[in-house]
């Protein structure tokens, strides 16, 4: 599997929007990959793009979201409900892929439907709620905020949870769904004998 990119820890200068967009092109890549490919390499790129996406937005619900809720100019609250509805439509439609697997019928055109709707996504983040951090939010905290969402992915779920859904639900819910769903991966993961 190639290195798509996003560093394990963040830079000394690394802000939580520098982090963000990593992972941005990081899941854009991954999609290229999935889109791309067949057999285990599509399989295993599928299953990072899913783990990366839940444990993304499992941070942006839970760091991200509240604080934009508060920022001036932004249309706060609208801005991140319309950011919350892409989601968990996202997350309905990734669950309704992972049942079916990568081989299922529809999976070609449904992959590309999500990649079309994440990357939109993406795009409105990047264009209405990046800028109103940077503006808004001393480089320090931006700097403390980026340590925040990693530490938030670490212990996020690695599958969809569209009842999840908020920064209350993510963290009520998400250590118990994350150690289910972690269970599960090493359970799935064929062994090395």
């Amino acid at each position: 599997m190639p290195d798509t990119g996003t560093p394990t820890t963040p830079g000394p200068e690394e802000d939580v929007v520098d982090l963000l967009l990593a992972q941005h092109a990081q899941v854009e890549q991954l999609f290229l990959l999935v889109i791309g490919s067949t057999g285990d390499t599509r399989r295993d790129a599928f299953d990072e793009l899913v783990k990366l996406l839940a444990a993304h937005e499992a941070a942006e619900e839970e760091v991200i979201h509240p604080l934009a809720r508060t920022l001036p100019g932004g249309g706060g609250d609208a801005m991140v409900d319309d950011r919350l509805d892409e989601e968990r439509q996202a997350k309905e439609t990734l669950k309704t892929l992972i049942s079916g697997g990568v081989d299922a019928d529809g999976f070609d055109t449904g992959i590309i439907l999500l990649r079309d709707a994440v990357l939109t996504h993406a795009r409105y983040e990047e264009r209405y709620e990046f800028p109103l951090l940077r503006q808004h939010v001393p480089a320090e905290r931006l700097r403390s905020l980026a340590t925040a969402v990693r530490s938030a992915e670490a212990t996020a779920p690695t599958r969809p949870h569209p009842s999840t859904q908020s920064a209350k639900g993510n963290l009520a819910a998400g250590p118990a769904l994350a150690v289910i769903d972690r269970v599960r991966d090493a359970l799935r993961k064929p062994s090395a004998s």
